[in-house]
């Protein structure tokens, strides 16, 4: 695999300056197309100690225009990191649209030392470099152009470099013990990233290998290789969006949003859905639930106490009909918490700076440190639910979510996080009944919506929405609630009785 960069290529100053002048313009031109295109240029830089990985970045750097570049370098991650599941920090730190994102020390650093270390096994290894596979795909399938780049070394070239870098006076800072004893475990790396790129080199996130002794040949094929890559991406981009809606010779290519809206929403069947199953005569009344209530948020609250002192965290998930009561059982929660230890955070449409990320973007950036309570008031669902029945999604895009969003969940409670999912379900008889109340209600009728009917008119659609849902994102650590809420008080008993079942779960002993 390595053979093809070690074989002692260069680039004289005479040719690289030849060319030069020509490609920096190139790439000048190339970045005011890429700040206008609808993607985001992911560059991932990794390799063999001295091969250049920071100076190929601080290139680009110089000749891209800074203010449209976002470079990222890791260490060790910090107590805010480790509190919060490993890619937190990827996902916080991926570029908007138009942005490009060069990083360095990124998703591979970890699983490729933690190998050449002895630290995990072989097929503990492949289990996190599959989840870096998956972690890209959903990106290129979100449109992002991906490149990663290894930069090599030959072992002889490696100690030649660094015994140079440490012999200069200038430049023997750059060196660590850390260099040399990676360069004495040469071979154990080796056979690592061979294993590392052969599983995720993929067409959409593909690997280039660059021989990185001589500077001018590593920048000139790493530049031209982006040149290259990134223009083949706009004329791709350009060809998906104008086969996705005709156009005349002249039009220019619709938006995303545009292309996104016109795909039908999927009609719904006449088979029987999961809701119809529940029993929506189920009631509490007034005298048991103010016994209930109290006991319940008084254990809820010493569960919650004891989990932040163990540094449990909590994801609740709130979908459901409108009008279903979604906010009065948060707030039958948020009753018995500290209020520094929790957050709601509701969800609407997407902003601009939303919308120019991958839809889970906004929702990893809102996970808390250890501890903590997190309540989605609509959460990453809305992409099976009101972006497919709406036509907001291409069909292929919310059809890849369910997997989207099971690896997302699998990450949280992967990292302990507590991940309780309602869906408060109410009958439609019920939600006009509410409806009407609200309308006529001075301080509540600011609630009711246009969009609210227009739901309401596609109950079917949604309800069919829902069912698949519930199929396809319900495995056994991450199972849906499903709350009968024609009775507020009812509902609100099971869901803050739900939370304490599997918090207690989770802080027992």
């Amino acid at each position: 695999m390595f053979r093809i960069a070690e074989l002692g290529r260069k680039v004289s100053k005479d040719e690289f300056d030849v060319v030069a002048p020509t490609l920096r313009l190139e790439m000048i031109e190339l970045q005011q197309r890429l700040r206008r295109a609808d993607f985001p240029t992911v560059l991932v830089f990794a390799g063999v100690d001295g091969a250049g990985k920071n100076e190929t970045v601080n290139l680009l750097n110089e000749w891209f225009d800074p203010r449209w570049v976002a470079t990222r370098a890791y260490s060790a991650p910090s107590d805010e990191e480790r509190e919060r599941p490993e890619y937190w920090r990827y996902w916080r730190d991926l570029p908007p649209r138009g942005i490009v994102g060069l990083f360095l020390r990124a998703w591979y650093s970890a699983p490729v030392l933690d190998a050449a270390y002895g630290r995990i096994t072989t097929d503990q290894l492949d289990a996190r470099l599959d989840r870096i596979a998956r972690f890209e795909t959903g990106l290129a399938d979100d449109g992002a152009l991906i490149l990663k780049f290894w930069l090599h070394l030959s072992r002889p070239a490696q100690k030649r470099v660094l015994t140079r870098l440490e012999e200069s006076k200038t430049e023997r800072w750059q060196v660590t013990k850390t260099d040399w004893r990676h360069y004495k475990m040469y071979d154990r790396f080796i056979a690592v990233a061979k294993e590392t790129i052969s599983r995720t080199n993929t067409g959409q996130a593909p690997w280039k290998i660059v021989e990185g002794e001589d500077a001018r040949y590593r920048e000139l094929t790493v530049l031209t290789t982006v040149r290259d890559a990134a223009l083949r991406h706009l004329s791709a981009r350009d060809r998906l969006h104008r086969a996705a809606v005709p156009t005349t010779a002249t039009a220019a290519p619709l938006a995303p949003a545009v292309t996104a809206a016109l795909c039908a929403p999927t009609p719904a069947p006449a088979q029987p859905s999961i809701l119809e199953r529940l029993d929506m005569t189920r009631s509490v009344t007034k005298e048991a639930y103010g016994v209930h209530l109290p006991e319940l948020t008084a254990k809820l609250n010493r569960l919650s106490r004891k989990a932040a002192r163990r540094g449990v965290s909590s994801v609740l998930v709130f979908e459901g009909w409108d009008a279903a009561g979604k906010g009065g059982a948060i707030r039958r929660i948020t009753a018995a918490l500290d209020a520094r230890h929790y957050q709601v955070i509701p969800i609407a449409a997407p902003s601009d700076e939303e919308r120019a990320h991958h839809y889970l973007w906004r929702f990893w950036r809102h996970l808390s440190r250890a501890g903590r309570v997190t309540m989605f008031d609509r959460s990453w669902y809305g992409r099976v639910l009101v972006e497919r029945v709406e036509g907001l999604a291409p069909d292929e895009a919310w059809r890849r979510a369910y997997a989207e969003i099971n690896d997302f969940e699998r990450q949280l409670i992967g990292h302990g996080i507590v991940l309780v999912k309602y869906w408060l379900h109410i009958t439609k008889d019920e939600q006009l009944a509410r409806f009407e109340r609200r309308g006529a209600s001075a301080h509540k009728s600011w609630k009711l919506t246009d969009e609210d009917w227009r739901n309401r008119a596609r109950w079917d659609a949604y309800e069919h929405a829902v069912n698949d849902m519930i199929e396809k994102t319900s495995p056994h650590d991450a199972p849906w609630t499903l709350v009968e809420a024609n009775c507020k008080r009812h509902a609100r008993l099971s869901v803050v009785e739900t939370f304490c079942a599997r918090l207690e779960a989770a802080v027992k002993g």
